[in-house]
């Protein structure tokens, strides 16, 4: 198995094990000293500071036809609302915990899932220790683990430490949009239940946008890890959840898929699928913002996206290209991406962003796990601004 695959699968195992509450290590040690976040070098990203979202999100529009323009892109210093965001399995770092030290991993990461928010909200990214890949690599691959250190639960606790000095520092009586992927929406989920869900700083949450996760509800309702937050089911409902797992039509989730299915066995409890391209159910149009060139951690190249034509901006959209609907089959919830090819035109007929298997075909039970935040990026962004609007007008002032 090849280290760019095993990253891949590990991103991946890393965020159902976090989700299950599943530790991968042996043994508790010690706490670990507190992060301060009082200090701005703990954050990944800051409000209006030049750091790893301030990048150039510009994106060529391919259309159908083959022709082309460029949207731009700005942030908006003045949003009204935050966003609070936790990233997924990315860290390289040796040993069973990352360090506090942003490195091009991270970097990557709030480039692709994060920074496009920053037109939206005021985005917020704590750096937390998260469990590395380089701990997944060795358990997935029978290697001896590396040293022992600090457990699973450090990152969760550095999140909670995060989120308890943003709310008495920065929040202000604000509204707030919960923003994770994979592992990070795991953290997300335990830090839901325990300080928020049913708690008077819910009335400040006006969604959760919990990604590339299986959040449990009880089969037929909205509500099941969470008492008092129900899934959205419409754009301009607040204080809601909105999760899901993203497959290919043409490469479902196998029988043994981590995603798709709730993890506690013999429950009444179901894998959530929310449909962000059509909440209210049924198909959409995804408005998606993929990279121009390679995928953020599978490393798989990016396709032509035109003929005759070169991409330069660092993001690409082709609408009308993909579509999705959430299908429930043998008890898997999750997102299928249609695409829409058409060999006679001069767009391409396919996108990038599936985990590799093995045979160098896309790995059926990850599906396109490295691409959940960017297939649907536009449709999260026109829902978090309609949610804002609303929760804004039940807020005033």
């Amino acid at each position: 198995m090849s280290r760019k695959m095993l990253a891949g699968l590990t991103l991946g195992a890393a965020a159902v094990m976090l989700a299950m509450g599943v530790s991968t290590a042996q043994g508790q040690d010690a706490a670990p000293p507190k992060n301060d976040y009082s200090d701005k070098a703990s954050w990944l990203c800051w409000p209006g500071r030049e750091d790893a979202c301030a990048i150039d999100n510009s994106t060529t529009i391919v259309k159908a036809d083959g022709s082309t323009e460029i949207e731009t892109w700005q942030a908006d210093p003045n949003a009204p609302v935050d966003c609070f965001y936790v990233y997924p399995t990315v860290s390289n770092d040796p040993g069973v915990i990352s360090d506090m030290t942003a490195n091009d991993e991270e970097r990557r990461v709030v480039a692709q899932q994060l920074a496009r928010f920053g037109s939206k909200c005021r985005v917020y990214a704590p750096l937390y220790r998260q469990f590395t890949l380089t701990a997944l690599r060795a358990a997935m691959s029978g290697a001896t683990p590396p040293a022992a250190g600090p457990r699973p639960q450090t990152g969760y606790q550095d999140v909670v430490d995060a989120w308890n000095w943003y709310l008495a520092n920065e929040n202000k009586g604000r509204g707030v949009v919960l923003i994770g992927h994979s592992q990070g929406s795991g953290v997300l989920t335990q830090l839901i239940k325990e300080h928020i869900d049913g708690k008077p700083v819910q009335k400040q949450l006006i969604s959760a946008l919990l990604i590339g996760t299986n959040l449990p509800v009880e089969k037929g309702k909205d509500v099941g890890a969470f008492q008092s937050i129900p899934l959205c089911k419409a754009a301009d409902q607040i204080g809601c959840a909105i999760a899901y797992a993203s497959f290919r039509d043409t490469v479902p989730p196998p029988a043994d898929t981590l995603f798709g299915r709730a993890r506690e066995p013999g429950s009444s409890l179901e894998a959530a699928c929310v449909n962000p391209a059509n909440l209210s159910g049924g198909k959409g149009e995804l408005k998606a913002y993929l990279a121009a060139g390679r995928t953020m951690i599978s490393g798989e190249g990016a396709p032509e996206w035109v003929k005759g034509k070169t991409v330069e901006t660092p993001f690409v959209a082709a609408p009308g290209l993909l579509a999705a609907e959430c299908v429930s089959k043998d008890g898997v919830n999750y997102l299928s991406v249609h695409v829409n090819a058409d060999p006679a035109d001069p767009r391409t007929d396919d996108i990038a962003g599936d985990v590799p298997g093995a045979d160098g075909k896309p790995n059926a039970g990850w599906g396109l796990h490295l691409i959940d935040v960017n297939l649907a990026m536009g449709n999260l962004l026109d829902i978090v601004e309609a949610q804002s609007k609303a929760w804004l007008a039940k807020n005033p002032g």
